[in-house]
């Protein structure tokens, strides 16, 4: 007989362990991760335990009443095919029945290749794929110019330009992401409005870039010069929308290898967002 599911919110400490379950199934998270996840909305993630010992996982965050993003969908090796995760599914696409708009909501995620058939019975369409690569940094690259400190840029500033290319305004999330220890958020400007933006943190395994937003190549690759810069010699992980028309120009210049696939799919509608100037996703886990 299976012991049954009980389904609770996460507490800090809760998102810690889901994190480290993640780097356990090979996603390489950063290492302070969960402290902006946990500020975008402490009510979005859940923990299921049996008999008290914490078993699965799942976040389904609302930025706001029009757009969600499901991530940290684990259960324990040893606990699946027991039809614990699919009970844990459950409460989340409920909780986000309650909390989104019924005719203006929209729900995305990062599926696996080997999961988008199932993804699809559960109404998601795929959009495009990230393909991650990695960086591998040396300590001989030259800084370019015109890069700005995060920090010498108005928040109101970043948080603008950030909401052109992601589906919603997410100002929670995005202060303490910004900041991240350990890391470095660099930024293009022009007359005092920002042209990109990159975010560089530590990760389990080297860095990961997340977001590299920018107007154009040129100035995309100003920033992606910077951060990896500031990861020499360690490698550098980068999702990259296979959509984005300068990928290749990207992947051959910088001799960026791929390790891993996954496919962006939505539930309801598509969000409009130009994906000819996201060069790099902000994480897989929140969108």
């Amino acid at each position: 007989m299976v012991n049954p599911l009980k389904i609770r919110q996460m507490k800090p400490q809760d998102l810690q362990l889901a994190l480290n379950w993640a780097a356990a199934e090979g996603w390489n998270p950063g290492l302070h991760d969960a402290t902006a996840f946990y500020a975008a909305d402490p009510t979005g993630f859940s923990i299921g335990e049996v008999d008290g010992e914490p078993i699965s996982c799942i976040s389904a965050v609302c930025y706001d009443r029009t757009f969600a993003f499901i991530g940290l969908y684990i259960t324990k090796l040893e606990c699946r095919g027991q039809g614990y995760g699919k009970q844990i599914w459950q409460a989340a696409w409920q909780q986000l029945a309650e909390r989104l708009d019924p005719d203006r909501g929209s729900i995305g995620l990062d599926s696996v290749v080997e999961r988008e058939a199932t993804y699809r019975q559960s109404g998601f369409i795929p959009a495009y794929r990230h393909i991650r690569y990695v960086c591998e940094t040396a300590n001989s690259i030259t800084l370019p110019t015109g890069i700005v400190p995060l920090r010498d840029i108005p928040l109101a500033e970043v948080i603008r330009y950030d909401a052109e290319l992601f589906p919603v305004s997410r100002p929670q999330f995005l202060k303490p992401w910004i900041s991240v220890a350990g890391g470095v958020a660099c930024g293009v400007v022009d007359a005092g409005k920002l042209k990109g933006y990159g975010v560089l943190r530590p990760c389990r395994q080297g860095f990961k870039i997340g977001p590299l937003f920018a107007d154009s190549l040129e100035i995309a690759e100003c920033i992606f010069q910077a951060l990896t810069s500031h990861a020499a010699p360690q490698s550098v992980f980068i999702d990259i929308p296979d959509l984005n028309p300068a990928m290749g120009f990207l992947t051959q210049k910088y001799n960026l290898q791929p390790v891993f696939t996954c496919i962006r799919m939505y539930c309801y509608r598509i969000p409009l967002t130009d994906v000819d100037r996201i060069f790099g996703a902000t994480t897989l886990e929140l969108g």
